[in-house]
């Protein structure tokens, strides 16, 4: 009876030390996971409590928790307010017109990479496609203005014509394209990272076989490489799908880019909340429709998600 009770007490006794000498000796790990963590608690996970101003008439200066309840009063003032729904619209044109090329270009691009035999070419391709991603957005915006300007390249190709000079920064029709187009200049190398990581685990001698078989490069793609990466491919469409309402990094382009002759097509849900938030010092209708952001993409995220498990059995959770 003592030999089992000792054994109960042991084999936990023995998994406690064993889990304090991993920790000791792989303690600078550790610590670096600190970094990561102490930023989403104190950058992420505190700031939700700010939500609660969305349902209290708060006013800068007093207190985060507002001086008395208000209710949904702030949610209904933004379902009855038309700029709110012209943004909400904008939001759902721009991220869904930038992930309808965006994505498969993506997709295409990496292909073509994989393609590559001479691994010097390669890594001279990834590397002239990387680093768009690297440069600020101020730059990024400041170069679109600059290219796009009257006295810009492209009107000066149009001028050579003997047309006249177009404003295409002050054109609302034109915003969605300069958008969609520079975003993925700057983002299509980016983008391919994680399918090349996914495509170099791929067994060649799968290759091997069905080129044994007489496949030609395209088959190769479409029944090897393609069904090998389709567990990548559908979790990012899924997180792409799930921010098709949010700002992502759409709020520092447009709000750089954007002026009150383009709001019509250029005003999104973040762009609005800073308008309403820090410029017209609104915070609890900014917070209330930043909320309402937020829950349409968890819904959008979780039905995606459901979706791709049910068709493809793969899913992010």
């Amino acid at each position: 009876m003592s030999t089992n009770t000792s054994k109960e007490e042991w084999v936990p006794r023995k998994k406690k030390n064993s889990a304090f000498r991993h920790v000791s000796k792989y303690w600078q790990f550790y610590v670096m996971l600190l970094i990561p963590i102490v930023y989403y608690i104190v950058f992420r996970y505190i700031p939700m409590f700010g939500n609660i101003i969305a349902f209290r008439k708060y006013k800068a200066g007093g207190s985060i928790f507002g001086s008395k309840n208000s209710g949904l009063r702030y949610f209904k003032q933004f379902i009855g307010d038309q700029s709110f729904w012209r943004a909400f619209r904008n939001t759902l044109t721009i991220n869904f017109t930038y992930l309808l090329f965006r994505f498969p270009l993506t997709l295409i691009f990496a292909l073509l990479i994989n393609e590559i035999r001479n691994i010097h070419w390669k890594k001279f391709v990834q590397t002239v496609s990387y680093l768009p991603h690297f440069i600020s957005m101020v730059i990024v915006c400041g170069v679109v203005k600059e290219i796009l300007g009257t006295t810009g390249p492209i009107n000066n190709l149009i001028v050579s014509t003997g047309a006249k000079p177009v404003q295409f920064l002050s054109i609302a029709k034109y915003f969605v394209p300069i958008f969609t187009i520079s975003g993925i200049w700057q983002s299509l190398g980016w983008g391919t990272i994680l399918y090349l990581a996914a495509m170099s685990n791929i067994n060649p001698s799968l290759y091997e076989a069905a080129a044994v078989d007489g496949a030609g490069h395209f088959k190769r793609v479409w029944h090897i490489t393609l069904p090998s990466i389709m567990p990548t491919i559908t979790t990012l469409l899924i997180l792409d799908i799930g921010g098709l309402v949010g700002s992502g990094g759409a709020f520092e382009k447009v709000f750089l880019l954007y002026n009150p002759m383009t709001y019509s097509t250029a005003d999104i849900i973040s762009t609005y909340v800073y308008r309403m938030g820090l410029g017209s010092g609104n915070y609890s209708y900014a917070t209330a429709v930043g909320l309402f952001e937020g829950l349409i993409n968890l819904i959008l995220l979780t039905t995606a998600n459901f979706a791709s498990k049910k068709l493809t059995d793969s899913s992010l959770f």
